[in-house]
């Protein structure tokens, strides 16, 4: 675990990487589509990919109150930064630890927390988004083997990784309960990925990737759980990757709040700053007001998932509803304060207005959120 005065260190560290070593270049990486394989070293080696891990795997050690300031740093300079990290240690690195044998983490999250080896997160297609049980990918059992088919879309960092948790459908039963969770080794053959047939509007510089799985086959020792145990995987999973959304976007609010309060000062109309004028006052207070908000609900969902509370679900899910939603907020009025300036390509806040729209559909949708969040209130009828 990880004191305030260790917090305070940690998020002074990823303060200093995001200005100085990915502040100057990420709007290049924005334009050129993709990052350096170098950040992921450096990240290795600033123990920002072993951050929750537990240090007998690599790891260092930090609780989730700890990484969520390293998350809200890295969101507020590079929201395609922030979501390598957030898939790579929240949905794998933290799975494997949550549910893996003592034999899979030896084997697999040293390489994870180093940065030797990339993660990612096989789980959403074509017909299932939102609705996890409509995944269609069959893993059939021969010998003492799982056979894989199907195929994956919008998958994080699938283009480059090393280590994949494939979510597939396993059976007996329908739905949910069928699903099962194996970690496939990469590379191998019947897997194939290839870029989305479509531009992002945001995280550009992040890899996605459409998965093809053709007879991929997966030994029985990796397959992560029980069988038909596929679902409560990936909803943990989703918890981890949910507090990574919600400080990620605490940090996007922040940097437009930082860029109107910044031009408000400097820009003069009509003979005086317009921070002078009052509607201008009332929008930087609305964005401050959200900032300060999200980020107390961020450090509430981060404590109930430090404590292991039973609302934690209940808890990310807010924090990332509320926090995404907040910095939409902020992104639209830091572009219409800007004007121009604020619309042209390579400015922050326009990559910050184009990356806001994927945290609200990241890790489920926002619709989804408010659905667990009154499920969770009122309990199932």
């Amino acid at each position: 675990m990880s004191g305030p005065r260790d917090r305070d260190e940690v998020r002074a560290r990823a303060a200093r990487f995001a200005d100085e070593e990915l502040g100057p270049h990420v709007g290049a990486w924005d334009r050129a589509g993709s990052m350096p394989r170098a950040i992921v070293t450096r990240m290795g080696e600033l123990g920002f990919l072993a951050g929750p891990l537990p240090a007998e795997h690599g790891g260092s050690g930090w609780d989730n109150t700890t990484f969520a300031g390293v998350y809200e740093e890295l969101g507020r300079v590079c929201a395609s930064v922030r979501g390598f990290l957030a898939v790579h240690t929240g949905l794998v690195s933290q799975c494997l630890d949550d549910h893996g044998t003592p034999e899979q983490k030896r084997a697999w999250l040293p390489r994870l927390a180093s940065g030797a080896a990339i993660g990612c997160y096989a789980l959403t297609e074509e017909g299932a988004g939102s609705d996890v049980g409509a995944i269609a990918t069959r893993a059939e059992p021969r010998d003492r083997d799982w056979v894989l088919s199907g195929s994956k879309t919008w998958i994080t960092n699938g283009g480059i990784a090393d280590i994949a948790l494939v979510f597939a459908h396993t059976g007996p039963g329908e739905g949910r309960k069928g699903l099962s969770c194996f970690v496939v080794e990469l590379p191998a053959k019947g897997w194939s990925a290839r870029p989305l047939d479509v531009h992002p509007l945001g995280h550009r510089a992040a890899d996605h990737a459409t998965i093809v799985l053709d007879g991929l086959v997966v030994p029985e020792r990796h397959r992560l759980g029980p069988v038909g145990g596929g679902h409560a995987i990936a909803m943990s999973g989703l918890d981890h990757g949910r507090l990574g959304v919600a400080a990620g976007a605490v940090g996007l609010a922040r940097a437009c709040l930082d860029e109107v309060v910044r031009f408000a000062r400097e820009r003069r109309q009509f003979g005086q700053r317009i921070g002078d004028f009052q509607m201008v006052q009332a929008d930087i207070a609305d964005i401050a007001a959200d900032v300060a908000a999200a980020g107390a609900l961020v450090a509430q969902a981060a404590a109930a998932a430090d404590a292991q509370q039973g609302d934690v679900t209940r808890w990310t899910s807010m924090a990332k509803l509320f926090a995404t939603e907040a910095a939409q907020r902020a992104a639209d009025k830091a572009l219409l304060l800007l004007g121009s300036r604020g619309y042209g390509d390579g400015h922050p806040v326009e990559r910050h207005y184009r990356d806001i729209a994927g945290l609200r559909i990241y890790e489920g949708t926002n619709h989804i959120q408010r659905l667990i969040i009154a499920r969770q209130l009122l309990g199932r009828p």
